[in-house]
């Protein structure tokens, strides 16, 4: 009875929407405040406006009264998760605009705040479609994760990838190589305009055939790079091979979007000179466990993960998910597990993140002040990291937006 009743009390906080959210105590799990932090047991988080006011143990911390209760006995609570590499290129999400408010709403849940995301960062799909579900869910016509994106990507001349060329064909969107440098620096600044919050340049793009792959020149990264810096806008590059990698390494991109296990392992000296230049990776694992290819172990992928924390690079949490159809955060997971320990990945999911991205400030944490980003889930990640996946409720600004039923 007691699990029915806490059920639906956590429901009705769902049902009650957006614009009725109260002052809210979520009581009774442990809570792992941050990834360095011990746990607190049977602890109370007090939420008010969107913000965390206290964390507690019960028996120091008493809810006020007219708060609305959510009792989470026997779970975990944990910040929200950051997914740092998606696409809003399902077919429900690049249909947005003609898309009604239920089902754009449903597709969010079913693709991520199920997993747990309170922000995503869309990896590339279009401004038009980013800037409208990250309008619908900002304004609160729908729930979801805050939206972060790059627009269009930036490819080199002549040098679209082979696997996306059918979908610009399909769904006829313009081509997003560089002809000019200077029309792409105009593109940069309009895309920021537009609410991009980021650009993704591909240093490295297959294209197959004889070329296989094919590198953007230094001096186009620099610019683009230097055009983003200057709007206070983060550079990730998809770098695909060892020549991609330090082309972007070199010229100014703050993240790599992916691994690149088309390379060898990386030495303890490479992964440093990596971390010297506080290039961040979003290793995206289950990307190449999922298709398995002699070129891109996935083993050499989680080497490259470890080699980079070891060196005291930064580790960001990514799926690839929109590009794939791998939504659940599971594998991804498991595979970073076997390159960090259950804090690093914790880390890479909330706080690491926050620091990237200049909101160290204010999310990654369950502390007094921060926004009540917060994840609760159904066992200890101390005790095994795929707990993570096992969402039983995420609350975004203080919003209660999704209930596992």
């Amino acid at each position: 009875m007691i699990g029915i009743a806490r059920a639906v009390v956590a429901a009705l906080a769902l049902a009650a929407g957006p614009a009725a959210a109260e002052n809210t105590a979520i009581i009774g799990a442990a809570v792992y405040a941050s990834p360095d932090a011990a746990v607190i047991r049977d602890a109370v988080v007090l939420v008010v406006d969107g913000r965390v006011t206290r964390v507690g143990t019960r028996a120091s911390t008493p809810v006020p009264k007219g708060y609305r209760v959510i009792d989470q006995a026997g779970r975990y609570l944990v910040a929200g998760f950051w997914n740092n590499h998606v696409h809003l290129t399902t077919p429900v999400l690049l249909n947005a605009v003609t898309t009604t408010d239920a089902a754009l709403g449903a597709e969010l849940e079913k693709n991520f705040t199920r997993w747990g995301f309170t922000t995503i960062f869309d990896l590339a799909s279009t401004t038009a479609v980013s800037a409208n579900v990250r309008g619908r869910v900002s304004t609160g016509k729908i729930a979801g994760p805050r939206v972060l994106s790059v627009g269009e990507p930036f490819y080199p001349t002549g040098a679209t990838p082979i696997y996306a060329r059918e979908f610009y064909s399909v769904f006829k969107l313009p081509s997003a190589e560089i002809v000019l440098v200077a029309d792409a620096e105009r593109r940069v600044r309009a895309q920021v305009a537009a609410g991009a919050a980021g650009i993704k340049l591909f240093t490295g793009s297959i294209v197959g055939g004889p070329q296989g792959v094919v590198h953007m020149p230094a001096a186009t990264i620099r610019a683009l790079a230097d055009a983003a810096h200057r709007l206070g806008k983060p550079v990730f590059a998809h770098g695909t091979d060892r020549e991609g990698t330090d082309l972007a390494v070199a010229n100014g991109v703050d993240i790599l979007a992916h691994s690149a296990p088309l390379m060898e392992d990386w030495t303890a000296e490479y992964a440093a000179s990596i971390a010297a230049r506080k290039v961040a990776m979003v290793p995206t694992l289950s990307l190449f466990d999922a298709s398995p290819d002699a070129r891109t172990p996935t083993s050499a992928a989680v080497q490259q993960t470890a080699a980079l924390h070891k060196a005291g690079g930064t580790i960001l949490f990514g799926t690839d998910a929109g590009f794939t159809e791998l939504f659940d955060t599971a594998p991804e997971l498991r595979l970073m597990g076997k390159a960090l320990d259950w804090r690093g990945v914790l880390a890479a999911m909330t706080t690491a993140p926050a620091a990237t991205f200049g909101e160290a400030d204010r999310r990654g944490r369950v502390a007094r002040g921060y926004v009540a980003d917060l994840v609760v889930v159904g066992g200890d990640p101390a005790v095994g990291v795929e707990n993570l996946a096992d969402v039983q409720l995420v609350m975004r600004g203080g919003r209660v937006i999704f209930v596992r039923p």
